[in-house]
């Protein structure tokens, strides 16, 4: 199976975390997302398991928030000891929410409002990761303010093109985030951040991209950036305490996607990083990486139930589901691969090739094309799609006046309802 939390039972249905997809439609219906807490954990404490081992005691893990918001994630991070990045006020407040402190939360984003700065000040944000000179100086004059003297990375960009989707490719010269490398911005915005008197540079942030296998890709930004620090504390006599990677290691959607090993790339990135220091004559600084995708996607899987089969003779099939778009649009946006299974039909030959589409009035409201399933799929078979918990629920929208799914968590045998499905009186909730 695509995922190590996937398994088939002698009744011949899909199980997921131990427990049967079908009986899980039937008792919570679809769409649903479902999200196996084991694993979440599991994923977690491999991180931080391997940053302890080959960066050391300062180093931690950071949740990147962007790939799955809700309360209850907050409160597992929070046990897991894991640090957080958020983008937004929204995803600080739903920290706040779950009772995350903030000490060892990091604000992204290319486009902080005033708003959002005093926001994140005034509930005491540990370090902002700062953008661009207006972000550094908007922050000085709130810490200014309020008396503080703020802590901020600068986001730079290394010039890596990591070969990935280009809306997702985050790290070349020309991207919207950051402050260049190559063409002296970093330079002229460190120096600038260094004479702010409220504000206090801890380090510098970049990130890559993201699905990204490359073996070498991180090890590349890594020597670019410390090579940057090094730079830095010889023109400047500043040395940075922090370093973060970003995130962006890549998951299974489908078979011919690679295994990931976590501890194995974390060590290669290590070595790099610390033969780099060493010709460079710089201490380590705290390193940190950013992971979300790699953390919540292989702990997701969205159940469907089966609508309308249409079968164009000689042309296609269609097998549509009573979701869509709206509860994933990853297709709609970047053609992801995604693997799609009947969950109730698992013992049966997959001799059908369809397209899995949803229920929009949008033709491009597509799950996956060349879809395998069984010649028997019909109206109520429940369709699973797997790795589906990073940018699905977080992506979700309401167009088609559609409610959002809930988030069931699967736990130790057990399934709780984490985020409640959305009512239609939900939908009007703010309209006047």
């Amino acid at each position: 199976m695509i995922c190590d939390n996937i398994t088939v039972g002698e009744n011949g249905h899909l199980y997921f975390a131990g427990q049967d997809t079908v009986e899980l439609a039937k008792q919570y219906g679809t769409p649903l997302y479902l999200l196996d807490e084991d694993k979440i954990r599991d994923n977690c404490r491999v991180y931080t398991k391997a940053f302890k081992k080959h960066f050391g005691p300062g180093a931690r893990p950071l949740y990147a928030s962007k790939a799955n918001s809700f309360k209850h994630i907050y409160e597992i991070m929070r046990e897991e000891n894991m640090g957080i990045d958020v983008v937004s006020s929204g995803e600080i407040y739903t920290a706040l929410q779950a009772g995350y402190s903030l000490e060892n939360a990091y604000f992204h984003s290319n486009n902080k409002t005033d708003e959002d700065i005093r926001y994140a000040i005034a509930n005491h944000i540990g370090y902002f990761v700062a953008d661009n000179v207006e972000e550094v100086k908007a922050v000085d004059a709130e810490a200014a303010r309020v008396g503080i003297r703020q802590k901020i990375l600068l986001r730079l960009t290394p010039g890596i093109d990591p070969h990935t989707y280009e809306a997702v490719a985050t790290g070349k010269v020309d991207s919207k985030f950051g402050s260049a490398i190559e063409t002296g911005q970093a330079e002229e915005i460190t120096a600038f951040t260094l004479q702010q008197k409220h504000i206090e540079l801890v380090g510098f942030h970049c990130h890559v991209g993201s699905q990204v296998f490359a073996e070498d890709i991180f090890e590349r930004a890594a020597v670019i950036m410390l090579e940057f620090v090094a730079d830095m504390k010889k023109k400047y006599g500043y040395m940075a305490q922090q370093l973060d990677l970003g995130g962006g290691y890549g998951v299974r959607y489908v078979d011919s996607d690679p295994y990931l090993d976590v501890d194995k790339k974390v060590s290669e990135v290590a070595a790099a990083i610390k033969e780099t220091c060493q010709r460079l004559n710089i201490d380590l600084p705290d390193i940190h990486m950013e992971p979300g995708r790699s953390i919540v996607a292989n702990a997701g899987m969205t159940l469907y139930t089966a609508g309308t089969l249409k079968k164009i003779p000689g042309y296609k099939n269609y097998v549509s589901i009573d979701g869509g778009m709206p509860d994933n649009p990853r297709f709609a946006l970047y053609k992801s691969n995604y693997t799609c299974l009947l969950a109730n039909k698992m013992e049966e030959a997959k001799d059908f090739e369809c397209s899995v589409v949803g229920r929009c009035c949008e033709s491009g409201d597509i799950i996956q094309e060349h879809v395998m399933l069984p010649h028997s799929v019909c109206r109520n078979d429940i369709v699973a799609v797997c790795t589906t918990g990073a940018y699905n629920y977080s992506m979700a929208s309401n167009y088609n006046r559609l409610p959002r799914p809930p988030i069931v968590m699967l736990c130790g045998g057990k399934s709780y309802v984490a985020v409640r499905r959305e009512s239609l009186a939900d939908l009007c909730l703010n309209d006047l």
